[in-house]
């Protein structure tokens, strides 16, 4: 079955419904998602969305800039992330006005609180910059947005399975998807085709991603022939909730709470005196780590404390509601007088499909766009967030540039744009997927592969790495490819074949995961997120770019391009 649309949009979380706003404004506007709309990964932010409003204290976007550059250790590309916290204070604006529930001050503005990395007068005081809804921020913006496009007749296809990305020459013309219900291959033909397709944390044994999130976009494009930017750059959150990785607001921190060792002491003020517990992620994560590795983690075990004891439970119970109720239910621990076990957990992709300040899906180091395709969101790379993002600006980055992204593909469509002709064999790219699996015949347990993947992906290529364990993964990684192609679906029927869509999966990580790893291993110094050991300092001189990387038959391929600085000169870090 062929459907017709003039935009397609593949994901529903805040990135892909906002654009699918502006684009059905219009245009005639589809989406696609492999879960019910308000299922969609966005739901789990908790704590915040960033823009200076200036409600609780003075702030400007030009403070805001300044700690984004600085807290993606200066590899963001400025004028991306000039783009993203000037329209940040319409964007909430315009968010409160379509109804979004935020928390309130006592005068009836937007209220705001503190979050990581976020600071007034150029990194030196305090700012309340993190607009929020209790701590379910994420929640209210999805439902808020997804309530408008229902609005707007935004024509919704959900648990559909996108397979391939369909181009040629470089011009898109649509995907082929699997109706995961019915069974079956389904076509879509677009004038533009969007990927809001979200991030990878599920190839990690402890993340805070929902069990949807891996990585298929990523992958659907370096099987395209196109790049994907800046893999290496993974961001580890430093509470996830101890064992599991379950996601414990940074906003826990903002509202005061702090972290403790096995000693009882406040550690961070031996990594970051000034800042303590409101540091960049990347600082926080190391430190909880090297506490946990050096033997003080409590008990001698994985993880430390997080206290919100003093907050005290009024505090907590209209601040923090949801975080309480996940602590208690997966740990069994009341925060209002207990202890939180914590540690870090994989959270975030800082890199993914390249992009520019328009949405448009670029395919090599001159930034030329292929005609058609655009992306935004997690799962895409404009680089606002360079090598370490900080807390509340995925949200704002995903509302910001999903909406200059639909209304970039609404003024393609307007100023003349058709439907490019489908390829020949459109169909067979996703058939032959399909089929080959279901006939394939082999020992190999995905399950086995998959648990391989994400146990040594934690020890390999975690918060610290260095080239011996990079190469060891990589061998990991090679070995699970080829046993790959020997697993076996048992299941062979079409309707919710859950067990042919988890092998899919499978095969979309063990893509996505080689860039990451290449990457890491080609860049010789540590740089926000990626911590390398043997390279423990940053060299501006050699590493000052981005990463692109291609999947080749002959492995993965290197490219680099320039970091675009407009305003601040990269400083060390300090804080």
């Amino acid at each position: 079955m062929v459907h017709e649309h003039d935009v397609v949009i593949v994901g529903a979380g805040i990135a892909g419904l906002y654009a699918a706003l502006e684009a059905s404004r219009s245009v005639d506007t589809a989406v696609l998602s492999k879960v019910f709309p308000t299922r969609s990964h966005s739901i789990s932010a908790q704590g915040g969305t960033a823009a200076p409003l200036g409600n609780m204290e003075e702030d400007s976007w030009e403070w805001h800039l300044y700690d984004t550059v600085r807290g993606g250790d200066y590899l963001g590309d400025q004028d991306a992330q000039e783009i993203l916290v000037r329209e940040a204070v319409e964007v909430a604006y315009e968010l409160e006005h379509m109804g979004c529930p935020f928390s309130r001050t006592g005068e009836g503005k937007i209220a705001q609180r503190e979050f990581g990395g976020h600071y007034s007068n150029l990194g030196k005081g305090p700012v309340r910059r993190a607009c929020y809804a209790a701590d379910r921020t994420g929640h209210a913006m999805l439902h808020t947005l997804y309530e408008q496009c229902v609005k707007k007749d935004v024509r919704f296809y959900t648990e559909y399975f996108v397979l391939a990305l369909l181009m040629e020459n470089n011009v898109c013309s649509g995907v082929v998807a699997w109706d995961m219900r019915k069974g079956g291959l389904h076509i879509f033909h677009a004038k533009a085709v969007m990927f809001a397709t979200g991030g990878y944390a599920r190839a990690w044994k402890v993340n805070t991603n929902a069990l949807s999130n891996t990585g298929d976009g990523m992958s659907i494009v370096l099987q395209a022939g196109l790049p994907l930017e800046d893999m290496e750059f993974v961001q580890f959150h430093p509470t996830g909730l101890y064992p599991s990785g379950v996601l414990v607001t940074e906003g826990a921190r903002g509202e005061g709470g702090y972290l403790v060792n096995h000693e009882g002491k406040r550690f961070l003020e031996k990594y970051a005196p000034a800042k303590m517990e409101l540091s960049p992620r990347d600082v926080v994560s190391r430190s909880i780590q090297t506490e946990i590795n050096e033997g003080r983690g409590i008990g001698g075990k994985g993880y430390v404390h997080l206290d919100l004891r003093h907050l005290g439970r009024q505090a907590i119970m209209e601040k923090l509601p949801q975080i309480h109720e996940l602590i208690l239910k997966f740990s069994g621990i009341d925060a209002v007088t207990d202890f939180v076990p914590i540690l870090p957990t994989s959270h975030y992709a800082m890199g993914g499909i390249p992009t520019d300040v328009n949405g448009r899906v670029v395919m090599d180091a001159k930034n030329t766009p292929v005609t058609g395709f655009y992306a935004a969101g997690e799962g895409a790379c404009v680089s606002v967030h360079g090598a370490n993002r900080l807390g509340c600006n995925s949200t704002m980055d995903c509302a910001v540039y999903g909406r200059r992204t639909g209304r970039a593909m609404a003024r393609f469509i307007g100023e003349g744009a058709e439907k490019n002709t489908l390829p020949k064999d459109a169909l067979e790219r996703g058939r032959t997927k399909v089929e080959g699996l279901l006939a394939a015949k082999g020992k190999e347990s995905p399950a086995a592969i998959r648990d391989e993947l994400q146990q040594t992906m934690m020890v390999n290529c975690g918060v610290f790495r260095e080239e011996k364990l990079l190469k060891k993964q990589l061998e990991i990684i090679k070995s699970l490819q080829g046993r790959y192609k020997e697993v076996e679906v048992g299941y062979k029927g079409q309707r919710f074949n859950t067990e042919l869509l988890d092998v899919i999966e499978l095969g979309n990580m063990l893509d996505f995961v080689e860039t990451i790893v290449v990457g890491g291993l080609a860049r010789t110094e540590s740089r926000g997120a990626h911590y390398r050991t043997d390279f423990p300092k940053r060299d501006d001189g050699s590493w000052m770019k981005h990463t692109l990387a291609w999947k080749t038959d002959s492995g993965i391929k290197l490219d680099y391009k320039p970091v675009v600085v407009t305003r601040f000169q990269p400083q060390e870090r300090k804080f």
